[in-house]
């Protein structure tokens, strides 16, 4: 990653982040509050290497001794908070890597910068010693608070930092980008973006996946032939599905995405807008085949899985009402 001119959307935070550099309006703590794979820690690495580039420009010139230290890991006044606890982070987590070190003065570059990767697991105590530092801290300080779900920050925390919110990125420029970027051929472009729904990490993510690739011929080889499955063959496929456990959500997208084609070849006759185009003449035949009320009560009946599993109702027993569901409609 070379600069902000690579990054796929977020063109209104690259916008604001470089007319603060630029104007030398830098806020001592920022959020960036965004879903997982967002681009929170590439704009966030972004921002700390043009601030701490050697050109001062508003986007980092990669080449300068600070950029080749940030592209390595080493730079010694950009330090990326840890926590050794899964689901939290401690207090002391705080104490040691932030505000015990703030006071510090940076080794070599103008700044001293921060960075929290999921910073709504901070515990309250937590977050009172960090509100401590944010509340006063030395000029040369930036932190940078990574979060999915700022709402779980006090609010002493947010009411003193800049909020950047991460939006969902448009799948035309999701698709672009792994196409010309990644060489992603159309069809699984097509795929991954659906998938992805504006999230242009899980986008790529999907596309390097070949376990994916194995979910989506699973899921598309059981819709195929679910019409003319017997109770047995649906016993034999759940059992099969439970490989897939781990991954259960993006099988039950796979799904979704193939009766929302349906559905929509159903409405318009259009193709164009089908994401299983390589399955186009069987979306076709279950278009002719489903109504639009069956339609609609096996995605409903899709939902109603995720939500039941989210529960940890019996995996066998969800997927086995879901699948006649399927087959009845």
């Amino acid at each position: 990653m070379s600069g902000f001119k690579d990054v796929v959307g977020h063109k209104n935070i690259i916008e604001y982040i470089q007319n603060a550099v630029r104007e030398d309006k830098v806020s001592h703590a920022y959020i960036l509050n965004g879903e997982s794979g967002s681009g929170k820690k590439m704009l966030a690495n972004l921002f700390a290497r043009t601030l701490q580039c050697e050109e001062r420009g508003t986007d980092p010139c990669g080449t300068c001794h600070s950029c080749m230290q940030m592209e390595s890991g080493s730079h010694p006044d950009v330090i990326c908070v840890h926590h050794e606890k899964p689901n939290s982070i401690s207090v002391d987590d705080i104490r040691t890597q932030v505000n015990n070190d703030i006071l510090i003065k940076p080794y070599q570059g103008p700044y001293k910068i921060y960075i929290i990767p999921e910073a709504d697991l901070m515990t309250q105590q937590a977050q009172n010693a960090l509100l401590k530092t944010i509340e006063e801290p030395p000029e040369y300080a930036v932190i940078l608070l990574l979060a999915e779900n700022a709402q779980k920050l006090l609010p002493t925390i947010t009411s003193r930092c800049v909020m950047l919110k991460l939006r969902n990125i448009r799948d035309t420029l999701i698709r672009k980008y792994l196409m010309e970027q990644m060489g992603v051929p159309d069809y699984k472009a097509d795929m991954c973006t659906a998938f992805a729904q504006g999230n242009v990490g899980r986008a790529i993510m999907l596309a390097e996946s070949e376990h994916f690739n194995d979910i989506r011929e699973e899921a598309i080889q059981l819709l195929k032939y679910m019409p003319e499955m017997e109770m047995d063959e649906i016993i034999k496929a759940i059992r099969r599905i439970s490989a897939y456990k781990l991954e259960i959500n993006d099988y039950l997208d796979i799904i979704l995405i193939w009766y929302r084609d349906i559905l929509l070849y159903k409405a318009t006759l259009e193709v164009d807008k089908v994401v299983f185009k390589d399955q186009i003449s069987f979306i076709k035949e279950a278009s002719k085949r489903s109504s639009y009320e069956g339609i609609e009560t096996v995605i409903e009946a899709l939902d109603k899985a995720k939500a039941r599993l989210r529960a940890n109702v019996n995996f066998d027993l969800v997927m086995e009402l879901l699948l006649l569901t399927i087959k009845e409609n």
